[in-house]
């Protein structure tokens, strides 16, 4: 355990920026399976506009690397094109 107080406070804020990171990994995965659940060409465009944001916006604060945004994004976009 730390002993010195700036040690604590970064212990503190390592846990809950942990929590927060943890939370939003989850709504990616949710993002995610929504659209491979879904079966209609016509509904995927917005779940997929969705999932896009989430994905951007995670690799940009840091929580996901970029090339994994990247490969989401592309995965994705396989997903739909074949679903003509």
């Amino acid at each position: 355990m730390a002993h010195h107080k700036s040690a604590i406070k970064r212990a503190k804020t390592n846990l809950k920026q942990n929590q927060r990171n943890t939370s939003y990994r989850s709504m990616l995965k949710t993002r995610v399976k929504k659209v491979l659940s879904t079966n209609d060409k016509n509904a995927i465009q917005g779940e997929l506009n969705k999932a896009y944001a989430l994905v951007d916006k995670l690799a940009a604060k840091g929580i996901i690397h970029k090339n994994k945004a990247a490969n989401k994004k592309s995965k994705l976009a396989r997903y739909a094109s074949s679903l003509s």
